[in-house]
């Protein structure tokens, strides 16, 4: 049973080679189908400007989370880490070390 699947396998696989030598790639005749491209296109590609490289056209970048320094606190903690999964981490700070202000 085996030899017989493996067999039909092997047919099918070399049919479909068989197909894909005979046939022509769609781009050979236009010449655009290939894998380079010439120096002039590849400058072209490299001088298009980036999308939102800074943040979308010239808006300055996000201010840093003033609070950010404590969240790290709170998870090196591992009772603060939990606790904070589930009542928040403003809450959970302000149950272990006090305010977060």
């Amino acid at each position: 049973m085996r030899a017989l699947t493996l067999l039909a396998l092997l047919a099918l696989a070399a049919l479909c080679l068989a197909g894909q030598a005979d046939a022509k790639p769609s781009g050979a005749e236009s010449g655009k189908g290939t894998a380079f491209m010439s120096k002039q296109e590849g400058s072209e590609v490299v001088k298009r400007p980036r999308r939102f490289a800074d943040y979308g056209m010239g808006a300055p970048a996000p201010y840093p989370d003033p609070l950010e320094p404590k969240r790290e606190v709170c998870e090196l903690n591992p009772n603060c880490d939990e606790l904070a999964d589930h009542i928040g981490f403003q809450d959970a700070y302000q149950r272990f070390y006090g305010t977060t202000a």
